[in-house]
C-alpha cells in the first residue's frame, strides 16, 4: 500500500449508522413516493496479529466493542487484557478492526485459527466441522440473585427507549444487560442480532461486568448460537421478546 493510500484511509470517517433513503410507501391502496431512515451495513474485517480470521457484515457502532466481543465469542481472546492493541481502520472498502493479541494469546490463536466469511449476523458460518459448531459449553454460575416475573418485565420494558437506531429505523436489533439495583445497564444495537450481543459482551468484558448479576435481554428469537454466547459469558438468564429454537431451549438445559 502507498503512502498515499494510507493516509486517505488514516483520513476516511466511520460511516454513520442510518442513512435517509428514497421509498415508495403504501398505506392501504394509497403509494407515495416518501423519505425513511434505514440502518447502515458495513464489511467489518477482524484480522489478530496481521492475519485475517473473519469478515462480518454490520451497523458500523460500537466497532471496539464488537472487537472484543466477538474475539471472545471466537474462543481468542479471554479476557480484554489479552489485547495487546486494538484499532479500527476505515478503508474505501469497509472497516478493519486490527488486534494485536500478547504474545501467549497469539500463540494459542494460532494453533487453531479458522477464516470465515460471514453475512449479517450469522451466528456459525465458517466452522469447519459438526463437533465446532456443537462445542460443550462451560457450566454457568447460578444467579446472583433472585429472579422475579417483576424483574423480568421491567427488565424488557426498559430495552424499547433505550434503542436509538431501531427508533429511527424500525429494523435493528437489540441486546441489552438488566440488574435489579441498576436497571438497565448497557445496550448495543445492530443490524444482526449475533452482532448486537456481541457488542454489547465486549462492552461488558471491557467494563469487567458479572453477567451472572442481571439479565441478559434481546430483542429476538433466542437460536443456539446466542445460547453459546451467553453462556460463555456465564450468563445464566438470558430473556427475549420472541421464543427460542428447540436446540436452544436443549443446549440451554445443559449449560
Amino acid at each position: 500500500m502507498s503512502q498515499m493510500d494510507q493516509e486517505e484511509e488514516t483520513s476516511m470517517a466511520l460511516p454513520p449508522p442510518t442513512v435517509e433513503a428514497s421509498c415508495i410507501a403504501q398505506r392501504g391502496m394509497l403509494t407515495a413516493r416518501t423519505q425513511r431512515i434505514v440502518p447502515e451495513e458495513t464489511a467489518v474485517a477482524f484480522t489478530y496479529n496481521g492475519s485475517t480470521h473473519a469478515v462480518m457484515m454490520a451497523t458500523p457502532s460500537n466497532l471496539e466493542d464488537f472487537a472484543v466481543g466477538f474475539s471472545f465469542s471466537e474462543g481468542v481472546i479471554q479476557e480484554a487484557s489479552d489485547i495487546e492493541s486494538l484499532e479500527v481502520i476505515i478503508t474505501p472498502l469497509g472497516v478493519e478492526a486490527q488486534i494485536w493479541l500478547r504474545k501467549e494469546r497469539a500463540e494459542t490463536y494460532l494453533g487453531r485459527k479458522r477464516t470465515m466469511a460471514g453475512p449479517t449476523g450469522c451466528g456459525l458460518c465458517g466452522v469447519e466441522s459438526l463437533d465446532a459448531a456443537m462445542r460443550p459449553l462451560p457450566r454457568v454460575s447460578q444467579p446472583a440473585w433472585q429472579l422475579t416475573p417483576q424483574a423480568i418485565v421491567a427488565a424488557m420494558a426498559s430495552l424499547d427507549p433505550a434503542q436509538v437506531l431501531n427508533e429511527a429505523t424500525h429494523a435493528v436489533h437489540a441486546a441489552g444487560f438488566w440488574t435489579e439495583t441498576e436497571g438497565l445497564v448497557a445496550l448495543r444495537e445492530d443490524v444482526g442480532r449475533h452482532n448486537a450481543l456481541d457488542k454489547l459482551a465486549g462492552s461488558l468484558i471491557c467494563s469487567k461486568r458479572n453477567a451472572a448479576d442481571g439479565i441478559l435481554l434481546m430483542t429476538s428469537r433466542i437460536s443456539i448460537e446466542l445460547i453459546q454466547k451467553a453462556a460463555l459469558l456465564d450468563a445464566p438468564i438470558l430473556a427475549a421478546v420472541s421464543a427460542p429454537t428447540a436446540a436452544a431451549i436443549r443446549l440451554a438445559e445443559e449449560a
